[in-house]
């Protein structure tokens, strides 16, 4: 394990149950909120994964460790993505905020042991999603915006679960559209998010039976 992250673990009682380890890391570093948020992401997740026929315990994993790399200080995630070989792209440079995603990735590999890819890629790109998205990318994904860790009700909820009553891919979609038609107010727009909304704009999004959720 990189010294950098051994340091995050510093006095923290070894623990085989995932939650209880992202709730007691989270709280250490002073980020309660960010702890209920990823409990909260870990169930909807879970919940999601039941309607659309997706691994429930991969998704609740991924939902509950999707935002560790949050315990990294904003100035300081250029700097560490770099010591740990993660790629930085130029808008991860102009707005390190989105770099926890990655981060987060690196974290649960070497931090909690996850070596399942698709936990790991769920948890890499649940703040942009990517093009080539997995069902279980698009899970973690929508799970994060249904559970938002902010003190209001998004403006795009009631547009993205109608979506979802539809299918996986129409919620996935309106929730782009939702960001894509806001782009300009963006601080980046990262190009997993462009590429992942232009791969599902197309024509005649297909309509799918509608599912009880």
């Amino acid at each position: 394990m990189h010294s950098i992250l051994s340091v995050l673990m510093k006095g923290l009682e070894p623990t085989t149950d995932i939650e209880e380890g992202v709730v007691n890391l989270l709280n250490k570093h002073g980020l309660p909120e960010i702890a209920g948020h990823c409990v909260d992401v870990g169930e909807e997740a879970e919940r999601l994964a039941q309607v659309f026929e997706v691994s429930p315990l991969s998704a609740k994993t991924a939902g509950l460790l999707h935002d560790i790399g949050a315990v990294i200080p904003n100035d300081q995630r250029v700097t560490i993505a770099d010591e740990l070989g993660i790629e930085v792209l130029p808008e991860e440079e102009r707005f390190p905020l989105i770099l926890h995603q990655k981060l987060s990735r690196v974290m649960a590999r070497e931090l909690f042991r996850i070596e399942d890819d698709e936990i790991l890629s769920a948890i890499e790109c649940h703040t942009t999603l990517r093009p080539g998205a997995t069902a279980l990318d698009k899970i973690v994904f929508i799970a994060d915006k249904l559970k938002w860790d902010q003190n209001a009700v998004p403006p795009y909820m009631e547009r993205v679960k109608k979506g979802l009553e539809i299918s996986l891919d129409r919620g996935v979609f309106d929730f782009l559209s939702h960001m894509w038609e806001r782009r300009d107010e963006l601080a980046v727009v990262h190009p997993w998010l462009s590429q992942a909304y232009h791969e599902v704009n197309y024509p005649g999004l297909k309509s799918e039976a509608c599912r009880s959720l």
